[in-house]
């Protein structure tokens, strides 16, 4: 059986993909301010209480980020009625493969 790829190649990625940084492709901005205040605001919390969301946000289908930054951004602490803004958020998952 012979392979689809050409003599010598090891089936890598190509290596001509532009390298994209973890902040984007549209210049760096304030990122690492952001980055540190989110992971300030999510370093901080009691046990208890994030055992807490992390079990009101699987019985909501969301990931504890996702919860907590609800609180955070929002004041708001989801519901199951909530329909609504929780397929937002997960309309703004990545896509997974």
């Amino acid at each position: 059986m012979s392979s689809p790829l050409p003599p010598g190649h090891n089936g890598g990625p190509p290596l001509d993909d532009p390298h994209v940084p973890e902040w984007g492709s549209n210049g760096i901005g304030n990122y690492f301010e952001w980055k540190a205040a989110k992971r300030a605001a999510f370093k901080d919390v009691p046990a208890d209480i994030a055992i807490m969301r992390a079990r009101r946000a699987e019985a909501l289908g969301l990931t504890y980020d996702e919860y907590t930054l609800e609180i955070l951004e929002r004041g708001r602490y989801l519901q199951a009625a909530d329909t609504e803004r929780i397929a937002a958020i997960k309309a703004k998952r990545p896509l997974r493969w």
